[in-house]
């Protein structure tokens, strides 16, 4: 009986988990090359021809045309990571992979993919409990451990050149953005910070300022561009003549009519100027756009406007001036605004807007690089660090790095394998292998002998030395920690959780019923699997 269409396509049992496993484990191997100091780089080239450049894992995984189901759930794991701890997606992923990989040599092993799923939520369990035994207590206001946090998250990627500069900056920037709750705990609030880019500048001379940096010109040059004390306007509303909501022709039969049409438009836009110079302001950042006959009457009241404004910049402002952002100005007054010191700098085209009194605060990350490309790789560096020390100030744990956490990890769950009985067992030691992924990679990636550094590093923790890592310059285990190779707690936990999830969730699936082929995108590439056989990887092609 045949009850699926005809463009359907099935794959069962065996053939359906070898075809996820080796869906998800090309996804892994992608980034496993960027892992670490010495990772490589990806250059992605989009649709449109746009290219980008980088070796952060979330990001190579978001911008390549992935066209598979799987596939798609291993890139959730990458941007769950990003969002919940802000680094480790390469990690993650790369561990996913690997989770992957042994379970399949179980299941040839006949072993039931619901006793491997068992093994792995036990072995995650044990393992996270196992990250907070191990965990060292890092004081909020513990500068130069907070900076080691930093410049770990950014070895490896283009801003390690300046690490030093740029962890000092983050670290001051997450000290100006935290506050301490009413039950002992620090909260970092991001959303007081903010990061702006400047090309044409080395990264060396990027700099943290308090407040605001907007990267705007004033609408008119007889414009003031400083205030000591405004008060600021923010508007997101066009000073525009009004444009009906339906198709109009307007007849004119004389000069006069002409005239009168004019003239009708320039008292819409004089009364709007009236209504901004009557709330009291001083400045007006409009979000929308600014006539030019309504330029020039602000210009004759002594007001500084500023047009098309970003929106995220508008948010910034409201935090930073304490200003309520007016979208009808008919009913705006004085309480809608804000108030800051304003000052131009006209070298670099920017204006600074620092905030007044007590009640706000915010700061603003400005980085330089010299090109397009180096700032944006820049910025996705950093905003990883910054991620990572406000998550390590919130939780205040961290560990030492260089595979150093995963081995002691995997030592310490092997010998948990032995109090768990059944064939769970065999998927506990499993995901002990699985995490020794990590500092394989590191070595592989650094061109160091992978095997030799898992016997060295192995060596050392079942001599009692928990922090042994490999320090990828010198091929030599040491201390991680005291060579200031230093992570966060939480971001190896969320890993740990997020890598056996998506694995078990792939194990859990033992038949794959398409409409069409096995792809996500609706179309006709390659790589959809025929019925009963093993499709490719969609849009991202087969030779991964």
């Amino acid at each position: 009986m045949i009850i699926l269409g005809e463009d359907s396509q099935r794959v069962k049992d065996r053939d359906a988990q070898a075809y996820n496993i080796r869906a998800a484990r090309a996804v892994a191997e992608a980034v496993r090359s960027t892992l670490g100091p010495k990772g490589m780089d990806k250059m992605l080239v989009d649709s449109m021809g746009d290219v980008t450049i980088t070796n952060d894992g979330v990001t190579i995984l978001k911008e390549m045309d992935i066209d598979n189901p799987t596939a798609e759930m291993i890139v959730e794991v990458a941007e769950t990571q990003e969002d919940e701890a802000g680094d480790g997606t390469t990690t993650a992923v790369a561990i996913a992979g690997e989770l992957l990989k042994n379970a399949e040599d179980l299941l040839e092993q006949d072993i039931h993919p619901t006793a491997v799923i068992r093994g792995f939520n036990l072995a995650a369990e044990k393992a996270r409990e196992e990250v907070d035994d191990i965990a060292e207590h890092v004081e909020p206001d513990d500068q130069e451990l907070l900076k080691k946090v930093a410049e770990t998250s950014m070895t490896g990627k283009s801003s390690e050149l300046n690490k030093e500069l740029l962890a000092d900056l983050i670290v001051r920037a997450v000290e100006q953005v935290t506050v301490e709750a009413d039950d002992g705990t620090y909260v970092s609030d991001l959303e007081n910070l903010s990061i702006e880019t400047q090309t044409g500048r080395s990264a060396s001379e990027s700099e943290l300022l308090t407040g605001a940096v907007i990267d705007k010109d004033p609408v008119h040059d007889d414009m003031p561009v400083s205030f000591e004390e405004a008060n600021v306007l923010l508007l997101n509303e066009p000073v525009e003549v009004e444009e009906t909501d339906v198709d109009t022709n307007v007849s004119i039969e004389s000069p006069d009519q002409l005239q009168k049409f004019l003239d009708q438009e320039e008292a819409q836009l004089k009364e709007k100027v009236q209504q901004i110079v009557d709330s009291g302001a001083d400045v007006v950042f409009c979000q929308k756009g600014i006539d030019d006959l309504a330029q020039h009457y602000l210009a004759k009241e002594g007001i500084l406007a500023v047009r098309r404004t970003k929106k995220s910049d508008i948010k910034f402002l409201k935090n930073i001036t304490g200003a309520a952002i007016v979208s009808d100005l008919d009913s705006v007054d004085e309480a809608d605004l804000g108030v800051a010191s304003i000052r131009r700098d006209d070298g670099d085209e920017l204006f600074y807007v620092e905030g007044v009194g007590e009640d706000v605060h915010g700061v603003t990350l400005l980085l330089r690089g010299s090109t397009d490309h180096v700032v944006d790789e820049l910025e996705r560096g950093v905003q990883d660090a910054l991620d990572v020390v406000a998550a390590t100030v919130t939780d205040g744990r961290v560990l030492a790095g260089g595979g150093a956490i995963e081995v002691e990890l995997a030592s310490r769950l092997r010998d948990y394998a032995d109090s768990v009985s059944g064939r769970e067992q065999l998927a506990v030691e499993a995901f002990a292998d699985a995490l020794e992924l990590v500092p394989r990679v590191l070595a592989e990636n650094a061109g160091l002998d992978s095997i030799d550094t898992l016997v060295d590093l192995r060596a050392a923790h079942e001599d009692g030395q928990v922090r042994a890592g490999l320090n990828v310059f010198t091929g030599e285990v040491e201390d991680a920690f005291e060579a200031g190779v230093v992570e966060t707690a939480h971001a190896k936990e969320q890993a740990i959780a997020s890598a056996s999830e998506a694995a078990n969730l792939v194990l859990k699936i033992d038949d794959i019923i398409a409409a069409g082929d096995l792809s996500t995108g609706g179309d006709d590439d390659e790589g959809g699997a025929p019925a009963g056989g093993m499709g490719g990887m969609g849009g991202m092609g087969g030779a991964m």
